[in-house]
């Protein structure tokens, strides 16, 4: 499976004490690239569990959608 994931930011997200969670004691990352507390895992991948490995996804507003075919360019 892929999935088209498009990110706002461009810079590193720095962790801090407070991001770890008290009752598991951990810091989840997200791997995804769908969770609404990126770059913190909300349990989002979850919708992914029946992807195809040979399919292209994209996520909108909860909805998942199939991509054809994915084009990039470079401006430069």
């Amino acid at each position: 499976m892929t999935r088209l994931v498009e990110l706002e930011a461009t810079g590193p997200r720095k962790l801090e004490p407070s991001d770890i969670d008290e009752s598991k004691g951990d810091i989840a990352v997200c791997q995804c690239g769908l969770a609404e507390s990126f770059p913190f895992c909300d349990g989002s991948h979850r919708q992914t569990d029946d992807e195809e490995s040979e399919t292209t996804y994209v996520y909108e507003n909860g909805e998942r959608s199939v991509v054809e075919r994915v084009v990039t360019t470079d401006d430069e």
